[in-house]
């Protein structure tokens, strides 16, 4: 589990044989999680000045392959005990957006962002979203894209300032709207009333 809070922007400097290499002042260990631009990953092996992340073909099938090289957001995972901040993020990508536009404003970057429309019912306005591993929030959803506000500080300390029109980003819709969408449709195709049993085994598979 991660929490969307980016704690290093990292460096893939190598990629062979499904393994990246990303140069880091983190330290974790072997079979760590690390979440590499939203995208959760093992950790394979250690170096002097980083370690490395093996990514798998299912990983590679949906995640542009420009989210695996240079410079890449980094989160580990929480440990118990750890204070809780951002919101439940799992690594897991749901979807790849499209920077549509970028807009100034007084205070805040205005970011729209395209997705397909069957995600449109995970993207709830002032609910949590994670894009390349960071957590936002969205302020306004529309038909095939969602508005988020971003403030400067977020802005300078990620690589948010580095997007373009254009730019693909990992996109991971919230838990909790899967959660629920995913038990509404067992509702609506007739099922019986659902059992708690099978409600926390829904809870389990997410």
């Amino acid at each position: 589990m991660f929490t969307g809070l980016i704690r290093e922007i990292g460096t893939v400097v190598a990629d062979r044989d499904h393994i990246l290499t990303i140069r880091s002042r983190l330290r974790p260990e072997i079979g760590d999680s690390i979440a590499v631009n939203g995208v959760c990953l093992t950790v394979v092996g250690l170096l002097p000045e980083g370690f490395k992340v093996e990514a798998a073909d299912e990983t590679r099938r949906i995640v542009p392959p420009e989210k695996l090289r240079g410079q890449v957001h980094l989160e580990p995972a929480m440990r118990m005990g750890d204070r809780f901040e951002g919101h439940i993020v799992q690594g897991h990508v749901d979807t790849v957006g499209t920077v549509r536009s970028i807009t100034r404003g007084e205070n805040a970057w205005e970011y729209l962002i395209a997705v397909d429309p069957s995600q449109i019912p995970y993207l709830v306005p002032k609910g949590s979203v994670t894009i390349d591993g960071v957590s936002l929030t969205i302020n306004e959803v529309f038909d095939d894209a969602f508005r988020l506000t971003i403030i400067p500080h977020t802005v300078k300390e990620t690589l948010l300032a580095n997007y373009r029109p254009g730019t693909r980003v990992n996109v991971e819709t919230d838990l909790f709207a899967r959660y629920v969408a995913h038990i509404l449709r067992h509702q609506n195709a007739g099922k019986k009333t659902l059992r708690w049993e099978e409600i926390d085994a829904m809870n389990l598979s997410f």
